[in-house]
């Protein structure tokens, strides 16, 4: 009896633990984490057209080096998951935060060598910047955690039909960062260089590699893996008081990455990780090799491709607003497939459209963007509903990166179509055209479908209806 007495305090301390102050400062956090992340992660791609000038590098080679860039990106990305789910969200987010500082830092060197040595430099290239694969693991990881966070104090139902608006708004880093990215290339790189762009990038990482030790880790972590530890220590009946108390299912599933190929978590693993692996491809190409269709398909000049890049990213992040807000009000499954399904409208007609119209060219890149990546506020909330904690982080990286693995294929298919084209600028122009068109429109389009095949889990009710236990439970419902 003492024991079970004991239990209950500790059940009790697990949830004073965090308040909702600490829930509204891990937002601010992982929204600016996430926001330094995507600038450090994207400039590169951006910078590709002045890099591969200064370089002589075609434009084939500079894509088959982006290729092998998203492939260590991928691998990187991997084993962020299990380590999130073995040693908690708090200390994920600080290794992603300090991955993108280190990654921004070597890549001027990298460029360097590239450069001076040749073939040798272009490897080291390729392995630093693979390291940001950490800095592309934080919208997983922040997924993660504020799913669980948001669990814990946003109990209500007033209050859980904004938890998909809320993490829009952590998710709109992306577009954000991304205009960072191109205001920086307008203002560093004419007075430093390409390489300045990424040295600024470290300083307001070490900021936040300050202020992200003010994060509180989250309840649900806390309680499962205590949980574990009394039920390896044999005390099976405190482990599960310790799981009733605490809304946790106390079935324990099977935790890395054969976890996610068991049970219920066999169909959101593939379901999502299609739908992310085919929509990767439509990122790859137009949120990262936006700059080249426009400069090398359409008749844009870089400057143009950069402004291009800016209102579409602002129009991005309002798509991450409308989208987490939508998804809150319906659901998130439906409002994904709506989203992409028009994303995929969109930038065919920007792709099939007259060269040099640039109004049209603006306005459909514009909303494309708006439809592709604002859904990504839905979908990576959705995925982190969609396992249990023992491998959510794991899932949710496991996901993130067969987005890479997309944007592999993507890079490979691209590669292929550019250098089967013959040398002429006609003959390069209508091969970036039927590019994007194939491996861009198409997959995005193929993604919306994707998703369909998905459970609707929804999210976790005031009253813990979902899995019968507390508000704080975490087991995702049947489909």
């Amino acid at each position: 009896m003492n024991a079970l007495t004991s239990v209950q305090r500790e059940a009790e301390r697990i949830h004073a633990s965090v308040t909702l102050k600490d829930v509204k400062r891990s937002i601010v956090i992982c929204f600016l984490a996430w926001t330094f992340a995507v600038y450090d992660f994207i400039l590169f791609a951006n910078l590709l057209p002045v890099i591969s000038d200064e370089l002589d590098w075609t434009s084939a080679r500079a894509t088959g080096i982006n290729t092998w860039v998203t492939a260590g990106t991928a691998v990187v990305a991997l084993m962020v998951g299990p380590f999130v789910d073995r040693f908690g969200r708090r200390a994920g987010i600080v290794g992603c935060v300090v991955g993108a500082a280190i990654a921004s830092l070597l890549t001027w060197f990298g460029g360097y060598a590239a450069g001076a040595i040749g073939t040798a430099g272009i490897v080291l290239l390729v392995l630093i910047r693979a390291l940001a694969g950490v800095g592309y693991s934080e919208q997983a990881v922040n997924a993660t955690y504020l799913n669980e966070m948001f669990a814990h104090v946003y109990t209500d139902e007033k209050s859980i039909r904004r938890r998909g608006f809320l993490f829009s708004i952590v998710q709109g880093g992306w577009p954000v960062g991304a205009v960072l990215a191109a205001l920086s290339i307008y203002i560093l790189e004419p007075i430093g260089g390409w390489e300045l762009c990424f040295v600024v990038a470290v300083f307001p990482a070490i900021f936040m590699l300050f202020a992200a030790r003010r994060l509180k880790e989250s309840p649900v972590f806390v309680a499962r893996r205590r949980i574990a530890e009394l039920a390896a220590e044999g005390r099976a009946e405190e482990a599960a008081e310790l799981a009733r108390l605490t809304g946790q299912d106390h079935i324990e599933h099977k935790a890395g990455l054969g976890g996610l190929f068991r049970g219920p978590s066999l169909r959101a693993t593939v379901s999502l990780s299609a739908a992310f692996l085919l929509n990767w491809l439509g990122i790859l190409a137009f949120a990262f090799q936006g700059t080249l269709i426009l400069v090398n398909g359409k008749e844009v000049s870089f400057t143009g491709a950069l402004e291009v890049l800016i209102v579409s990213n602002a129009a991005g992040f309002l798509g991450y607003l409308f989208h987490g807000w939508l998804g809150d009000r319906i659901n998130r499954r439906t409002t994904i497939f709506v989203g992409w399904l028009i994303s995929a409208c969109c930038f065919t007609i920007m792709v099939l459209g007259p060269a040099g119209n640039f109004p049209l060219l603006v306005s459909a890149y514009a909303v494309g963007t708006f439809f592709l990546i604002g859904p990504y506020a839905a979908v990576l909330f959705f995925t982190g509903e969609s396992f249990p904690v023992e491998t959510r982080a794991t899932g949710s990286s496991f996901i993130n990166s067969l987005g890479q693995v997309g944007a592999i294929i993507g890079g490979a298919l691209f590669t292929a179509t550019l250098s089967a084209a013959g040398s002429g600028s006609q003959e390069q122009a209508d091969a970036w055209i039927r590019s994007g068109l194939i491996w861009g429109c198409l997959p995005i389009l193929l993604s919306a479908f994707a998703i369909l095949f998905s459970r609707n889990v929804q999210p976790i009710s005031s009253t813990g209806e979902r899995s019968g236990v507390s508000p704080i439970a975490d087991v995702p419902s049947p489909g």
